[in-house]
C-alpha cells in the first residue's frame, strides 16, 4: 500500500500548505530569497524521494528539519571556501613551484575530504576547527551527549588523517 505522500494530489496539497512558511524560515535564515527558494525546492526533492517513509501527519517536521539540515550543509560548505580564500595565495619567494603545485593539491584533496565526511562528522568537525566551539558547547547545541560528539570528531579525524597520508 502507497503512502498517501506519494499521492501527486496529497504531495501537492503538501506543497501549497508548507512552501511558503518554508520559504520564509529559510529567507529568516539565510537572508537571501533565490538560495531560500532553492533549498525549498531541494528539501521538497527530498519529500518526493523519500514519500514511502514519511508520513503525511509528519511531512511538515520532515520538510523544515531537511531544509534546516540543507542550509546548514552549505554554511558549512561555505565557511570551508571562505577559510581557504581568506589565506594568502603568495607565499614566501623561497617556496618551489612544485613545493606550491603540491600544497594547492593538497588543499583540494583535504577540502574535498571535508565535504565527502558524512553530515554529521563533518557539523562536529567544523564547529570545532572552524567555530572554536568545544565538545561540550557542539553537544548543547545539537542536543547530544560529548561522547557522541567526541567519537564522530574522532571518526572525522580519522577520515581526514588518511588525506595526508596519501602525499
Amino acid at each position: 500500500m502507497q503512502n498517501p505522500v506519494c499521492k501527486e494530489d496529497v504531495f501537492g496539497s503538501i506543497f501549497l500548505a508548507e512552501a511558503e512558511g518554508l520559504r520564509n524560515f529559510l529567507y529568516y535564515k539565510t537572508g537571501n530569497l533565490p538560495q531560500a527558494e532553492d533549498l525549498v525546492q531541494e528539501a521538497f526533492g527530498k519529500l518526493w524521494e523519500n514519500c514511502s517513509k514519511v508520513e503525511q501527519s509528519k511531512a511538515k517536521s520532515y520538510l523544515f528539519t531537511v531544509a534546516n539540515n540543507l542550509f546548514l550543509n552549505q554554511v558549512a560548505h561555505q565557511k570551508v571556501v571562505l577559510r581557504f580564500e581568506k589565506q594568502p595565495h603568495t607565499q614566501a619567494s623561497h617556496l618551489t613551484p612544485q613545493f606550491l603545485l603540491e600544497e594547492e593539491e593538497f588543499r583540494k584533496r583535504l577540502e574535498e575530504a571535508i565535504a565527502a565526511l558524512p553530515e554529521d562528522q563533518r557539523i562536529v568537525f567544523l564547529m570545532n576547527r572552524m567555530d572554536k566551539k568545544t565538545y561540550r558547547e557542539i553537544a548543547e547545541r545539537l542536543d547530544l551527549s560529548v561522547k557522541t560528539i567526541e567519537k564522530r570528531m574522532h571518526k572525522a579525524l580519522q577520515a581526514l588523517r588518511k588525506v595526508s597520508k596519501k602525499v
